[in-house]
């Protein structure tokens, strides 16, 4: 193994010169949407969270309700976000040729609010809720309000929050939350998000894979690639021989694969690659 593949950090123009001419398949996670104020998990300035699995949500009532509470008041923030520099570059880059389409952790659809036209939401989106039981799939507007007419006030009452990552917020006093059930079967509601300890739907990641091979190279932008879903996709790139750039604030998971990393926020980064690819 060469020093190079060793000590792959780099530059700004060392980025550039690897990705001009390429046609590129982009990884994203949350440092993309830092900018728009939805904070990351993992990033350098991150205090510790510890996100809900799966196996909690549905096997504990009281895990449950603790989330829908606190999803009630988080998810009106995510929807008032707006993108920001490096969402609308991703955009003008699709639009342009040179970016295939985007793979990206995050569920806030801030990539599509961008203009961005082939996303492939790995983790899902908040917008949407899934019944467990029946698996019919409503609105999270439709949901909002009757979780509104079960708790009258309730969001008002705790609106001064932390916001937390997954169109969630960091509220305490739950116990008194009443959670609604499907409207159809009366089966359990769980937000339409890839949790924790649960699987990324197989159709999703042959699509993600399809994007990454039918692109010349694979640049990831704001993840630090700690869990698997994103992390084979950057060895895939690797194993086949693609260039693959990291463009990260902080070391990832995935740097000893990368062709070139830098340390960097993802907005002026994405906004430097847009104007100069």
């Amino acid at each position: 193994m060469s020093d190079a593949v060793l000590d792959p950090a780099g530059t700004l123009p060392d980025v550039v010169d690897l990705l001009r001419g390429r046609r590129l398949a982009v990884l994203t996670g949350a440092g993309v949407s830092t900018d728009s104020g939805i904070p990351d998990y993992r990033g350098p300035d991150s205090p510790p969270r510890t996100p809900m699995t799966f196996q909690q949500f549905t096997g504990d009532e009281r895990f449950r309700r603790h989330y829908w509470a606190r999803n009630h008041v988080g998810w009106r923030h995510v929807g008032r976000t707006q993108p920001n520099a490096g969402h609308r570059a991703l955009a003008e880059m699709e639009h342009a040729g040179t970016v295939l389409g985007v793979i990206t952790q995050n569920v806030d659809l801030l990539h599509e609010a961008a203009g961005s036209r082939n996303v492939i939401d790995l983790h899902g989106r908040y917008d949407r809720v899934v019944c467990l039981n029946c698996h019919r799939v409503i609105p999270r507007t439709e949901l909002a309000q009757r979780l509104e007419d079960l708790n009258p006030h309730f969001a008002d009452e705790v609106a001064d929050v932390e916001i937390a990552p997954d169109a969630d917020a960091v509220v305490e006093r739950t116990s008194h939350f009443v959670v609604a059930g499907c409207a159809v079967c009366g089966g359990m509601l769980k937000p339409d998000i890839v949790y924790f300890g649960e699987t990324v739907p197989r159709e999703r990641v042959e699509r993600a894979y399809a994007m990454v091979d039918d692109g010349d190279a694979l640049l990831v932008a704001g993840s630090s690639l700690q869990v698997q879903s994103g992390l084979r996709f950057v060895r895939h790139a690797a194993q086949t021989g693609k260039p693959v750039v990291i463009v990260n604030r902080g070391t990832t998971r995935g740097d000893r694969h990368a062709t070139v990393t830098l340390h960097a926020g993802t907005s002026e980064t994405l906004t430097t690659l847009a104007a100069t690819l």
